[in-house]
């Protein structure tokens, strides 16, 4: 699913990958924290896999439950790549993304599973996706 986006202005200032929970805590220069499940992660992936070249490209990804980081490699001073256990390693994640996708994990995790609904998938487990 294609973002737009927005500069944050903030830097993340530690990174922490909680293996047991799978899930990733990202604590911003601003004081915000935000703790993202791996499933949320791998399904915003903006790599053109996913995303495409342009608008309407977009393939829904799905499947992607029980999905884990298996590294995480710096890319630069504005992000990091996650590989993840399906074997996905295009997706930067910029601190920028990092930042909207916790910021607005209510609104996009929303739009996923009515994404989901609307394609008639169903998800294989309902292990809870909150932060």
């Amino acid at each position: 699913m294609r973002l737009n986006i927005k500069p944050c202005n903030s830097q993340p200032v530690e990174i922490k990958h909680h293996q047991l929970s799978n899930r990733l805590e990202i604590s911003y220069d601003d004081g915000s924290v935000f703790v993202l499940p791996t499933e949320y992660l791998r399904v915003y992936t903006q790599s053109a896999e996913a995303v495409g070249h342009g608008p309407g490209q977009e393939t829904l990804q799905y499947g992607k439950e029980d999905v884990s980081i298996k590294e995480i490699r710096p890319i630069g001073n504005y992000g990091i790549l996650l590989v993840f256990s399906d074997g996905h390693d295009t997706g930067i994640y910029t601190w920028d993304l990092l930042y909207q996708l916790g910021a607005d994990y209510q609104t996009l995790w929303a739009a996923y599973l009515e994404q989901l609904e609307l394609a008639g998938i169903q998800r294989k487990t309902t292990r809870p996706n909150s932060h």
